[in-house]
């Protein structure tokens, strides 16, 4: 396994480091966003702690529930007039924060890796992901929420049309995993449909929805529209739940299920991202170079915390140990490390609990006879949370990961003969998130793709191609979650549709004088004629 410089050869902070990462501007912007933060003046702080190398990075406030209630009331008050703004302005903000996301990247790059220790290349996909979403949303926004004309009931005299409203206040709770492209997923639409936004993400990772979020009110988003709070859901979340218009959430499955109960309680609506064990089939004509170079990326992203990671791999057996060879060579190779800089190729894991698990997850599939080809076990020379990228065969369905989503850079590889059987075992989980599927002949990979039960499916590509396509919805299917992000129904889902007819002439009863039999039969015969008229 190859890695660079240990991130914590040394913990000393100083001018130039922050969490013991050296990065001097971090700093500075660090203390700055933190006072962004709303409430907090009645509980206590809790500190970030940089994953790389352990070291503080940040004190964060934390609201109480009377503090996320007052903002919800804020929130209302600066949506009103956000409302009334011309759509074409709302995009007018976001093709300036677009420019601005790309212009100081860097400041991005810094604070993503710092606080969520990615390598710095699945840092820049955030970077990306966020500007193609404010890109997008900046240049449709307005024809997606454009009044919408219908045939009437009575052509000519029947005049119909769909309107679409904003929710009002947009409760959003955020994951730690993708903290910048998913705040941008999730924040921008909402802002464009003509909501206000309360968002509250993961304590570890702040920063970057702070960032996006200054940035945006640089762009010319009034204060007040999109607030940020922060907080444990066990403080929060009812606040959050109860005071929300639409709640928008990614996270767990279990979570997810309760806080859906929580949400029809109240008649509003939801969307929820949750977990996957995403599969991944790898057809016979396969190229084996390129598949297993694809699924390294595939599968330890971000150290393999990305909700549509690969988690499982089916290989036909007529090249399984071709590419089973290539794919372990090409993952032994990665390289691991924590400085701020594109060298290391993969990070460490973000949390004390993801390492937990993904040891947890090893050690039992390594005691009921799983083999490990590469990786299986913690890096602490490297820093207190980096583990190997590992790769393991003869997974049996005892085994914690077969069914589990262990959401680390662990991934199993199984053998098959028969293209149904592969699907049929892709299939067989709760989850439906993410799958991809890899053959020279892309009708074959696209017909295959259209049988797997998972809300974006991708041929040839383990994640990027649907995930970087902002005008595709996003999400899951079974467990895996409700509702799409992205594309129209990505900025639909945060409005209300209403409906206006006007009638004029012929009234939709019968008039005075004119026997009830009558009119139905004249009615009747008049929606025979509307049947044979052209489609239009």
């Amino acid at each position: 396994m190859t890695s660079t410089t240990p991130a914590n050869a040394s913990h000393t902070e100083g001018p130039s480091t922050i969490g013991g990462v050296p990065g001097a501007p971090a700093v500075a912007r660090a203390e700055r966003l933190v006072r962004r933060v709303v409430g907090g003046a009645d509980s206590a702080p809790v500190q970030m702690r940089a994953p790389f190398t352990g070291q503080p990075i940040a004190t964060l406030p934390q609201a109480t529930d009377a503090d996320v209630r007052a903002v919800f009331d804020q929130a209302r008050e600066a949506q009103r007039a956000w409302a009334d703004r011309p759509v074409e302005d709302r995009q007018r903000i976001l093709i300036r924060l677009h420019d601005l996301v790309l212009k100081r990247q860097e400041e991005a790059l810094d604070l993503v890796q710092i606080e969520a220790g990615k390598a710095r290349m699945d840092a820049f996909d955030e970077v990306s992901a966020t500007a193609l979403v404010a890109a997008y949303y900046g240049k449709h926004s307005a024809k997606i929420l454009s009044p919408r004309r219908a045939a009437g009931l009575i052509p000519v005299l029947t005049k119909v049309g769909e309107l679409r409203h904003p929710k009002g206040v947009v409760g959003i709770i955020s994951p730690w995993n993708y903290p910048l492209a998913l705040t941008a997923m999730d924040v921008l639409p909402a802002l464009a449909a003509g909501n206000a936004v309360v968002q509250k993400p993961d304590n570890q990772t702040a920063l970057s929805a702070l960032w996006l979020q200054e940035l945006a009110e640089e762009a010319g988003l009034p204060a007040g529209v999109w607030q940020i709070v922060l907080g444990r859901g066990s403080k929060i979340g009812d606040a959050l739940v109860e005071e929300s218009d639409y709640l928008c959430f990614t996270g767990s499955t279990p979570t997810g299920k309760g806080l859906a109960a929580r949400v029809a309680e109240r008649l509003t609506s939801y969307s929820l991202e949750l977990g996957g064990k995403n599969p991944m089939i790898v057809l016979p004509d396969a190229d084996v170079a390129k598949t297993a170079a694809g699924a390294v990326t595939a599968c330890f992203s971000s150290a393999g915390q990305l909700c549509v990671s690969v988690e499982r791999i089916y290989v036909h057996e007529s090249i399984r140990e071709e590419f089973t060879r290539a794919f372990v060579a090409k993952t032994a190779a990665l390289r691991l490390g924590g400085a701020l800089d594109y060298q290391a190729q993969m990070g460490s894991l973000t949390s004390e609990d993801q390492l937990a698990t993904v040891s947890a997850h090893v050690e039992d599939a390594r005691s009921k006879g799983a083999k490990v080809l590469t990786g299986g076990k913690a890096r602490p020379d490297l820093g207190p949370l980096f583990y190997e990228p590992t790769v393991l065969t003869d997974v049996t369905e005892d085994v914690k990961l077969f069914a589990e989503e262990t959401f680390g850079p662990v991934v199993s590889i199984y053998g098959y003969t028969d293209v149904t059987e592969a699907i049929e075992r892709a299939n067989d989980t709760k989850f439906g998130l993410n799958a991809s599927v890899w053959s020279r002949n892309g009708r074959a990979g696209w017909e295959v793709a259209a049988r797997l039960k998972a809300g974006t499916v991708n041929v040839n590509e383990g994640f990027a191609a649907t995930f970087g396509t902002v005008g595709l919805p996003m999400g899951g299917m079974k467990e895996s979650g409700v509702g799409r992000r992205n594309g129209a129904e990505g900025l639909l889902k945060y409005t209300e549709a209403q409906a206006i007819a006007v009638q004029r002439g012929m009234p939709l009863r019968p008039g005075k004088g004119i026997p009830p039999t009558l009119w139905a039969k004249s009615l009747s015969m008049s929606l025979k004629a509307l049947r044979r008229l052209p489609r239009r």
